[in-house]
């Protein structure tokens, strides 16, 4: 291989690999390859002007498209102010590629203007961590670091690459990242274990998370609720794993209080969890929630997770699709029909609206009725999120995703990127006045590249979500009613979201009446470029 900078090689590693974009925000250590990014045209790169919105556009984008993201940021800062996104592409297993340049590894003993341990910093916010110190192993790491993104359970890696290490010449040659398979499943016994005792309990219920999705395993999870006639609830549950219309799913667990999840599950005497841990709540209980001599199965590829918090009675750590779909024919082998049919999951009925409903649920009817069925949703609306979701209900993998990880911010980036992953598809982010204003930026960016995502801002004038979660704090603790700090209240000065809008070159409307809707609905799915609508919920 002929000897060429380690910045052209590793831009031609990335090439190998297939990405197409670097989402990033430049700065004076990464000048070097972003200079030698202009003679790679099949790698664009997308502005942002903050790193907090450039990870969550990343994040958008590796979600709804199944696939790496590279995410560059500016050193040290720019690591810390994207450390909040990458905890929420954490939390939710987004296979995120995140560089950082340095000065330079002969600097090291200066401690000189923007020094800092950038692994030791990226550590707790990411999968895998290292930093490359000699050219002869760029791309390696690189190759490396995209494998353990990409293999199961996924997750956000970080690079750290010095200056003068890029500098220097490599032969390294660029080939494409081998992912290795996880499409395993567990010994015949331990499957048998599993069937065996779903089918003797009376009243099973089923915990499913993001795992499923990312298995494909959405069918196969739906024929074994189905077999063994039990509800099924959400955990970690952002995108869609099962139709949310089918009559067995209850629902979402609540994120923030244990007390919530142990009255649903303290009922059953058999648990299947699927895709996820248990459980993510905030302030979970700290004895087991689950019923004495309940029998559980755990079925993950995160070994981590399996048993994690609690015992379970049969932990498989295996791919859930093949799992799912043996433990399907062996209870089916062992169970009577319980009578559902595909027609079951498929005859939901759009709920009517109302003179006295919410304006939020008005629009999500009009939305749907003008978008039709294959609208993509990024939701973080939060507090209206369950008005949304009535007339927009998650039942087409691929076409919802919620937020996660607790990191607000995530609306409008979050459909940035979805909506560069899926070009074709019709795409609206809500968020809520507060989450907004964490990356208002990121509407420069989809003005910049005339990225036509829709924007919803559900404006109620305050963190709405900290009146109710306080007024949770109040009950425990037997603390009379009474009024909400100040520091909750965004609506002095009120935001005007149209003008900031426009102020990054998006149009935008604000809708305060039920008869303003339509019009607003229809002119924002005919919008040629991005769109931001200010919905009044107060």
């Amino acid at each position: 291989m002929t000897a060429r900078a380690g910045r052209v090689a590793m831009l031609e590693q990335f090439a190998a690999d297939g990405m197409t974009r670097m989402f990033g925000n430049p700065g004076t250590v990464e000048q070097g390859f972003l200079d030698e990014l202009e003679n790679f045209p099949g790698i664009g790169y997308v502005l942002g002007l903050q790193e907090a919105a450039v990870v969550g556009i990343a994040d958008g984008y590796a979600r709804a498209g199944g696939r790496p993201a590279l995410v560059q940021l500016h050193t040290g800062v720019g690591l810390g102010n994207g450390i909040g996104m990458l905890y929420q592409a954490m939390r939710g297993h987004s296979p995120l590629v995140v560089i950082a340049g340095e000065a330079g590894v002969r600097y090291d003993a200066l401690d000189a203007q923007m020094a800092a341990d950038l692994v030791a910093m990226a550590r707790p916010v990411t999968k895998y961590a290292t930093r490359v110190l000699h050219p002869g192993s760029l791309l390696r790491v690189l190759r490396r670091a995209v494998k353990i993104a990409m293999t199961p359970p996924r997750g956000p890696v970080f690079v750290s690459l010095p200056m003068d290490v890029l500098d220097e010449l490599t032969t390294e040659p660029a080939v494409r990242t081998v992912v290795p398979t996880r499409a395993v499943l567990p010994v015949p016994g331990e499957l048998d274990r599993a069937a065996a005792l779903l089918a003797s309990a009376q009243q099973p219920i089923v915990l499913l998370g993001d795992g499923v999705s990312v298995s494909g395993a959405q069918a196969e999870l739906t024929r074994v609720a189905e077999l063994l006639n039990a509800p099924v609830w959400g955990v970690n549950d952002s995108e869609v794993n099962m139709d949310t219309t089918h009559p067995l799913y209850r629902g979402q667990l609540g994120h923030m209080f244990g007390t919530h999840s142990a009255g649903v599950v303290a009922g059953a005497d058999a648990v299947l969890i699927a895709g996820t841990y248990v459980f993510p709540e905030v302030f979970p209980e700290l004895r087991s929630p689950f019923a004495p001599g309940a029998k559980i199965v755990h079925v993950d590829l995160n070994d981590y997770e399996v048993a994690k918090n609690f015992p379970v009675d049969v932990p498989l750590v295996a791919d859930p699709k093949p799992t799912l779909a043996a433990l399907g024919d062996l209870l089916a082998d062992e169970l009577p029909d319980t009578g559902w049919t595909d027609l079951a999951r498929h005859t939901w009925t759009a709920p009517e609206v109302t003179d006295d409903s919410p304006l939020a649920e008005r629009f999500a009817a009009a939305l749907a009725a003008q978008a039709g069925p294959d609208l993509v949703v990024f939701d973080e609306a939060l507090t209206a999120s369950p008005g949304l979701v009535k007339h927009l209900p998650p039942r087409v993998p691929g076409n919802y995703f919620l937020t996660r990880g607790g990191s607000l911010g995530v609306g409008i980036t979050g459909a940035i990127g979805a909506k560069l992953a899926r070009p074709e598809a019709q795409v609206v982010g809500f968020t809520g006045d507060g989450g907004s204003m964490y990356t208002p930026q990121a509407l420069w960016t989809a003005a910049r590249y005339g990225i036509a995502a829709r924007f919803v801002v559900c404006n109620n004038g305050r963190y709405r979500l900290l009146d109710h979660n306080l007024d949770q704090y109040r009950a425990e603790r037997g603390i009379e009613p009474h009024g909400y700090p100040g520091g909750f209240a965004l609506g002095d000065p009120e935001i005007g979201f149209v003008e900031l809008a426009a102020a990054m070159g998006v149009d935008g409307v604000r809708v305060a009446k039920v008869s303003e809707v339509d019009d607003a609905v229809e002119r924002m799915l005919a919008a040629s470029g991005p769109f931001l609508i200010d919905l009044v919920t107060a």
